[in-house]
Order: C-alpha cells, then sequence, then structure tokens
C-alpha cells in the first residue's frame, strides 16, 4: 500500500466516524426504547409478499384493478399491524358496512373494530 493509498483510507474512515457522530441520538436511540431493532430485518420480512408476488400484480388487469390490489394490501396490512386478523375483520366490516351510516364509518377500522371484539368478550 502507498503512502497515498493510506492516507485515503483514513480519510474514508474519518468521514464514516463523522457520519455516524452527526447522527449518534438517531444511532444510540435502540439502548433507551427496548422496542427499536438494530437492523431492518423485520421490514424486509414484512415486504417479502409484496416482493415474492411482483409478477401477479402484474396480472391486475389495469391500472385500476392495480390501485385496488394496492388499497387491499394496505388493508391487510393496517389490520396485522393492529393485531387483528385481516381475514376475520374483512368478512366482518363488509357484512356490516351496507348498514353503518357513513358518520359511524370509522368504527370499522381495524384498531376500534379490535376494540369492540375485546368488550364484547369481556361482557
Amino acid at each position: 500500500m502507498t503512502a497515498g493509498q493510506a492516507v485515503e483510507r483514513l480519510a474514508g474512515g474519518a468521514k464514516a466516524m463523522d457520519y455516524m457522530l452527526k447522527r449518534w441520538d438517531g444511532f444510540a436511540r435502540f439502548l433507551d426504547d427496548g422496542r427499536i431493532c438494530l437492523t431492518n430485518n423485520a421490514s424486509e420480512r414484512a415486504l417479502r409478499g409484496i416482493a415474492l408476488g411482483r409478477k401477479s400484480w402484474l396480472f391486475c388487469g389495469s391500472d385500476r384493478g392495480g390501485a385496488r390490489a394496492a388499497v387491499m394490501c394496505t388493508l391487510i396490512g393496517t389490520a396485522k399491524l393492529n393485531g387483528v386478523d385481516p381475514q376475520a375483520w374483512l368478512a366482518d366490516v363488509l357484512d356490516r358496512i351496507a348498514e353503518q351510516p357513513q358518520t359511524r364509518l370509522p368504527e370499522l377500522l381495524p384498531w376500534h373494530w379490535k376494540a369492540e371484539r375485546q368488550q364484547a368478550l369481556a361482557a
């Protein structure tokens, strides 16, 4: 290794250290909050289903079909994030939505639906 290459490596290391030190609060946040993971493995696992179905999404039929598929993925993902079984939630919502007044539609959102179910089971 030449002297120039050594200096270049040291400069690169210094840039990396400077980058990390400027963002230290964000980097060290996991030490204060146990819910924060050091890796992005959980988010990559969550997106795996979308990536695996990528070729299938080409056959949604149209742009509107693709938009509908995106809405369904969002609804299912929201249910999962709220600890709700997406199939049970969607089946119940589809049964009830026609009779639900428009002003009370937010009650069918997964977090409200879950609370309603828990109250019903407690009673």
